[in-house]
């Protein structure tokens, strides 16, 4: 039986209050939460048993709510017309990181992982949380992610505060993870 949902006003009021909320990607179910709040970035590291060295992705409804984030002047010209083209949809980059970006998101890397989303439901939470949110596969490290509610691991449900409602986009993989520096394919 598919969890109870949420509208994104009431999932964004939830990530707010420093809570983890499951929510479809673009391929899959993915958890959210404030990047800002590192108690809450800290408990779905451990809600997933992910590594925090590994970093984390930061996902957008659009561009500006990712201008704190990114230092583009440290892009080679011409680099930014390929991140920015490819958005919204479902692409994320390596980018330059600003001093904001706490070393919870980056994990061992000088760069952050973002991507402006086409998907309606990450659009949305995006629109009413009123900024980027961590975005990552709502499954433990290791094992198979969710493409449907009634697919996500108890114990990883157990650790979320709300769903918001909706389905994934369909797309067959997770986001392909470029590096904005080079253009190469991580994922």
């Amino acid at each position: 039986m598919p969890p109870k949902t949420v509208p994104a006003e009431t999932a964004a009021a939830t990530i707010r209050a420093g809570g983890i909320v499951a929510h479809p990607t673009e391929a899959v179910w993915g958890l959210a939460c404030d990047p800002l709040q590192e108690a809450a970035v800290q408990r779905l590291l451990a809600l997933k048993q992910r590594d925090a060295c590994k970093g984390l992705i930061l996902a957008a409804g659009c561009i500006d709510q990712l201008t704190a984030f990114i230092d583009w002047d440290a892009l080679p010209g011409g680099r930014r017309g390929a991140v920015t083209s490819s958005w919204p949809g479902p692409y994320t980059w390596i980018l330059p990181a600003t001093a904001a970006v706490p070393a919870w998101i980056r994990g061992d890397h000088a760069g952050v992982a973002v991507r402006v989303s086409a998907h309606p439901p990450v659009v949305a939470l995006c629109a009413a949380f009123g900024g980027a949110v961590v975005s990552t596969s709502a499954n433990a490290a290791g094992a198979a992610p969710a493409r449907a509610p009634e697919q996500l691991d108890a114990t990883v449900l157990a650790g979320v505060d709300a769903v918001l409602a909706g389905d994934t986009g369909g797309l067959e993989r997770p986001t392909a993870i470029r590096d904005a520096l080079t253009g190469a394919v991580l994922r």
